[in-house]
């Protein structure tokens, strides 16, 4: 007989007085009494990682969502736990996964905060049932009262029959509400994909990563403003510089049959202490150009393997008007003339370490 799964998400902060604390601890007992298998999750433990509990719904019959209204409403943690089951919970499965809700107050609003938790688990498509709610003045009190500890107890049974029997319930507006209105602005993505992109989101040097990947493109987009404003120049010293670059081109084309390594070569420009790999595809001849970097040494060659610390894909005619100074790199890539893949710092030192403006 397969055994039957509870998961507990307890949405407070850990204080020793909090009476959800007392509460959720009784439930555990009656459920591992009844052969139920209990997992518990302190959302303030995990708070930098609660993109990724939505995961841990998977396969479970029951879930008691429990939280303490300390001054307003079911508080930050609990919240934050629901917006990203919105986000990234397998909705198929929570359809048939019920949630008793157990709100503890220390002021006014437990009523409120239970309806919270049940409209938000009836959007997310889950099956909610009458929830444990009250007003605790004194914890003492609260916990001494044996009328009390009897009515958690019987509610706890009542979730485990509830389930055991599949108890169905009527259909109610926030169902309707969720398939007509309540739509995610995001792109499709699978349960698979949603739980993956919920670890990158959890991720803190992940996300470190975007935000400085924000910060080059912001510069990358500042020095384009200024490039543009140095390129208008007149029209006659125009014309004489491009008779300069094909001048330059000529010279590179004669050197060697392989035009691109040649140029690559002539315009290094080293910097100290600077590293790295890229691997060029020209997607229109088929090859791909490899340049390794290692403070002044350079290497270029072409090889089969796509392995590089960033990789570019293009084509001949947008490789030719970087080697022209016609465009850079970083242009490119932002007129999507250039695909990349790498860290943006790394790829923005392309345009530093060959500097093709200076071969006119």
């Amino acid at each position: 007989m397969r055994v039957t799964k509870i998961n507990i998400y307890y949405g407070g902060r850990g204080l020793l007085e909090d009476p959800t604390i007392y509460v959720i601890n009784k439930m555990t007992e009656v459920l591992t009494e009844l052969r139920v298998e209990v997992e518990r999750y302190n959302i303030f433990e995990d708070k930098n990682a609660i993109a990724t509990l939505p995961s841990t719904l998977k396969g479970v019959d029951g879930v008691i969502l429990a939280t303490t209204v300390e001054w307003f409403g079911i508080g930050g943690y609990m919240q934050q736990f629901l917006d990203m089951c919105w986000l990234y919970a397998d909705k198929q499965e929570l359809a048939h996964v019920y949630m008793l809700p157990v709100v503890m107050a220390t002021t006014y609003g437990e009523r409120d905060a239970e309806l919270n938790l049940v409209k938000a688990w009836e959007t997310l498509g889950g099956i909610p049932i009458t929830g444990l709610v009250a007003y605790v003045e004194n914890l003492d009190e609260f916990e001494k009262n044996e009328s009390y500890r009897h009515i958690i107890e019987k509610k706890t049974e009542t979730l485990y029959r509830t389930i055991h029997q599949k108890t169905e319930s009527l259909p109610t507006s926030n169902l309707a509400v969720k398939t007509s209105i309540l739509k995610t602005r995001t792109i499709e993505l699978t349960p698979q994909e949603s739980e993956q992109l919920s670890k990158f989101v959890s991720d803190e040097s992940y996300v470190k990563q975007q935000k400085e990947d924000i910060e080059e493109l912001s510069a990358m987009f500042k020095q384009m403003l200024w490039t543009d404003e140095e390129d208008d120049v007149p029209a006659e010293k125009a014309k004489e510089t491009d008779n300069d670059v094909q001048l330059s081109r000529e010279k590179v084309d004669n050197a060697t049959s392989d035009r691109y390594v040649s140029a690559f070569l002539s315009a290094f420009h080293p910097e100290t202490d600077f590293s790295a790999s890229y691997a060029i595809i020209i997607t229109d001849e088929n090859r791909i150009l490899h340049i390794e970097v290692t403070g002044d040494k350079i290497k270029t060659f072409y090889a089969a393997t796509e392995e590089a610390d960033v990789t570019l894909r293009t084509t001949t005619r947008t490789l030719d008007d970087i080697l022209k100074g016609k465009s850079a790199f970083h242009r490119g890539f932002m007129a999507g003339e250039i695909s990349v893949k790498g860290k943006i710092k790394t790829i923005r030192m392309l345009d530093v370490l060959f500097p093709f403006q200076e071969l006119r």
